[in-house]
């Protein structure tokens, strides 16, 4: 029988801590959600395991301290409303939704998107709606939101998701360049105009619609 959470605690002391992870909030975030419960039953042995988790579909959850520094970055307050971008079963939605206001989860597989709904649901998480569509058009009926997690991999991101930040808020993904190697990026709006930091290396699965559409060769 695993101790989850034993194995909980160890991966916020040996994989957050020692890797530059320091906001209490996000800490406790992680010590608080049971990771297990969002990994196929299969996998449930390796969900502290750091490394991409892999759900189907090219799709998987990111490894624990990609997502905390990811969301470190992001500086999410107790006011935040936040957009999260592919959530798959919602993990790193329960983490949003212990730091920010209002958590707006968008997952383009159904089957995901329900999946998402029901783990949240069975851990009483109310702060959080999972809606099903596109990921490339986030969801502007709630915008602008202070904080733009992408929860995967980008080639590039769509002007329909900048557009929805507001000013002052933080935008936060992996980006993959085009030799391959992905690099965690923090990008800003102030004065309207959103400016990008380059964080730490990091690799992530690529989500549908943020892959650069291939040029044509004459």
């Amino acid at each position: 029988m695993i101790d989850y959470a034993a194995a909980r605690l160890n991966m916020v002391e040996s994989q957050l801590r020692t890797n530059k992870v320091t906001d209490p909030a996000v800490l406790e975030a992680f010590l608080a959600v049971p990771r297990e419960r969002f990994v196929p039953p299969g996998l449930r042995g390796t969900a502290y395991v750091d490394e991409v988790l892999p759900l189907g579909g090219g799709r998987g959850l990111l490894p624990p301290m990609v997502l905390a520094r990811l969301l470190q970055l992001a500086q999410i307050g107790a006011d935040d409303s936040v957009l999260e971008i592919g959530c798959a079963t919602g993990y790193g939605t329960a983490l949003l939704a212990r730091l920010a206001r209002a958590v707006v989860a968008v997952e383009s597989e159904d089957a995901l998107a329900s999946e998402a709904r029901a783990r949240l649901r069975e851990l009483g998480i109310d702060r959080a709606t999972v809606i099903a569509a596109r990921l490339d058009e986030g969801y502007s009926e709630r915008a602008p939101y202070q904080a733009i997690v992408l929860e995967g991999g980008a080639q590039h991101i769509p002007d329909t998701i900048a557009a929805q930040l507001a000013e002052g808020g933080r935008q936060v993904a992996v980006m993959e360049g085009e030799n391959g190697m992905g690099c965690a990026v923090v990008m800003t709006r102030a004065g309207g105009v959103l400016s990008r930091r380059p964080s730490f290396d990091a690799a992530a699965p690529l989500l549908p619609g943020f892959q650069t559409a291939p040029s044509f060769v004459f």
